[in-house]
């Protein structure tokens, strides 16, 4: 997609929440006004031109291509239609903004946000009567936005103002979808649902389901559970409690079938639609007494890739949703299980499409922090032994107690907005380092907001002892499990290795070029890849490796070391040869964590 394009027509018109769904809704994507002021100046009476939304102003696709500053407003206008009946309310909502925002309709402020990462709305409806013009008439809506992106402790990913090697693009602003929904005053405020003790072969199986209601008042409920159309349970209860809903002969969730029941959730006059995945996960023991990880009672081997989730023409946004298909579509062809969104929550579909197509998915928090310090990020690549106590806050850029009360909120909100999510079965807190503190208690923390998925505290380096995995990076040292790891009870993973870089001709690439090993063509790289996971991934399988994560998905920036290219036209690698190596890869992991032979 081009800026024209985009421009041209609404970029992601897709309903942006598919597990609440109800009818009434306006996608605000498209050409808006925008404009760049210094920081503090009030609202500019002149506009810039326009920006496709919701694309960042740094990206091709927004038709700006101009760098958000640290000392600058971004300032976004346009005007819709919109009107509440009696007994209705108007909802704005914003996928995500990066970093901080004011919203102001018709001139009144609606509300305010930090937080580059997580959607947020306001009810608009009292603002819809202040236009002067009447309430049918458009209205106008008005987004300031600043981002200091790493010149402060904000979450921030990879995002670095001077981009280089593994760091990248910053981007600002409006960069996931912007729409309205119309309501009855009393709805459906959100879902939380449970299904524990999940496994293969049950008779039945419990969902536990709560919904809360937008008035936090208890109201009826009425939840009926439907397979391919025909209804399975109907059940009544109460909002704000627990319903727990008994499904016969159930189908279980995995990649291999990701079937998902439907939900008819009815509360007053509030109807929304929503799914469910019916599957557990954990660290058990295997046959032989070994940490595993565990699907639906049954070892099962997460063979994943590194998942960075930026785009060329967007940064940050997919130019359109069947992009998002085409990137887990292509890893599961290749034989993958599961992907590592890495320091990035994407846009709710994204999680909508792994649910159904059957993509395990460990999801990073964002880090943000300071700066780091090369001997706590960058020393561990070479010598991983390295380890340093996290309660040492400002060795890893986490000397502000405000910045890390900011992290410890998001996070709660991002496990939050997941943890309906069927294919999410690993949270993973901290990355290398990045911003870290107090990691363990930090697991802790997760493992109480949601008792029923993996956590893995700190993968790469600088592990303090906690959560479910001994996570590894390796890119420089062999892969050889001690055999004493696991007696400790985690699962052994190596969530980062691999990283081979090659530049096909044909492609775009900065003058830099950063990896691990480089190939000279497509068939060297696929030799180099071969060669690792035959003489060292396989046989760590028998010394309790768990899970592996390969860097990664596609070429980023200066990173070269994509299995596909930057713009998901070529697989750089033999596609044969990788299936060939992930079919043995599960063949072997079953064989070593049953007894049973190959």
């Amino acid at each position: 997609m081009t800026a024209r394009t985009a421009a041209d027509a609404v970029p992601l018109p897709e309903y942006p929440r598919p597990q609440l769904r109800r009818e009434g809704f306006t996608i605000l994507n498209g050409t808006w006004d925008h404009a760049f002021t210094a920081a503090g100046a009030p609202q500019p009476d002149t506009w810039d031109g326009p920006i496709v939304v919701p694309f960042s102003p740094e990206t091709e696709l927004s038709g700006v291509g101009r760098q958000l500053q640290p000392d600058e407003t971004l300032w976004y206008r346009r005007t819709f239609t919109a009107s509440a009946r009696a007994g209705e309310r108007v909802i704005l909502h914003f996928g995500a903004v990066d970093q901080s925002c004011r919203v102001r309709v018709n001139g009144v402020e609606v509300v305010t946000h930090v937080g580059g990462y997580l959607p947020f709305s306001a009810d608009v409806t009292d603002a819809l009567t202040a236009n002067p013009d009447g309430p049918d008439a458009p209205h106008e809506l008005v987004v300031e936005v600043r981002d200091v992106s790493d010149t402060s402790y904000h979450s921030r990913g990879k995002q670095r103002l001077r981009r280089g090697g593994i760091w990248y693009t910053a981007q600002s602003g409006i960069w996931q979808t912007v729409w309205l929904e119309t309501v009855p005053t009393v709805h459906v405020a959100g879902l939380r649902m449970r299904t524990p003790g999940v496994c293969d072969g049950l008779a039945e199986a419990t969902l536990e389901l709560r919904v809360a209601a937008s008035d936090d008042r208890a109201h009826p409920v009425t939840a009926t559970v439907l397979a391919e159309g025909q209804v399975v349970v109907r059940a009544d209860g109460v909002s704000g409690d627990d319903l727990l809903i008994r499904i016969p002969e159930p189908r279980t969730w995995a990649p291999e079938h990701p079937f998902l029941y439907d939900l008819e959730i009815v509360l007053g006059d509030d109807r929304v639609a929503s799914y469910v995945g019916l599957r557990s996960v954990e660290v058990a023991p295997d046959a032989r007494g070994v940490p595993r990880l565990h699907l639906n009672g049954e070892p099962y081997p997460h063979i994943g890739v590194l998942d960075q989730g930026y785009w060329p023409g967007g940064l940050y946004t997919a130019p359109d949703d069947a992009a998002l298909v085409r990137d887990i579509e292509a890893m599961k062809d290749l034989g993958f299980t599961m992907l590592r969104k890495h320091i990035k929550i994407e846009p709710l579909r994204w999680y909508f499409h792994c649910d159904r197509l059957g993509m395990l998915v460990w999801q990073d928090m964002v880090n943000g922090g300071r700066s780091y310090k090369p001997a706590t990020i960058t020393l561990p690549v070479l010598h991983p032994r390295i380890r340093i106590s996290d309660r040492r806050h400002a060795a890893f850029g986490r000397q502000d107690a405000e910045g890390r009360a900011e992290f410890l909120r998001e996070l709660d909100a991002t496990v939050e907005l997941l943890r309906n999510s069927p294919a999410v079965v690993t949270w993973v807190p901290f990355n290398e380092g990045w911003g870290q503190f107090d990691a363990a208690d930090v697991a802790e923390r997760v493992r109480a907001l949601d008792p029923d998925r993996i956590v893995d505290h700190a993968s790469g380096w600088h592990d303090q002892g906690a959560g479910d995995l001994r996570s590894l990076h390796v890119y420089f040292q062999p892969i050889r499990p001690a055999r004493w790891w696991g007696r400790d009870g985690r699962a052994l993973v190596v969530s980062e290795y691999g990283g081979y870089n090659l530049r096909l001709p044909g492609h775009d690439y900065p003058e830099r070029e950063f990896g691990y090993r480089r190939a000279k063509d497509a068939a060297e790289l696929t030799a180099q890849y071969e060669r690792l996971h035959r003489r060292q991934v396989i046989p760590a399988l028998e010394r309790g490796l768990s899970a592996t994560v390969y860097t990664q998905l596609s070429d980023v920036e200066d990173e070269s070391n994509g299995i596909l290219t930057a713009d998901r036209t070529e697989v750089k690698l033999d596609a044969d040869t990788v299936r060939a190596i992930n079919h043995d890869i599960r063949r072997r992991f079953a064989a070593v964590t049953t007894g049973a032979p190959e």
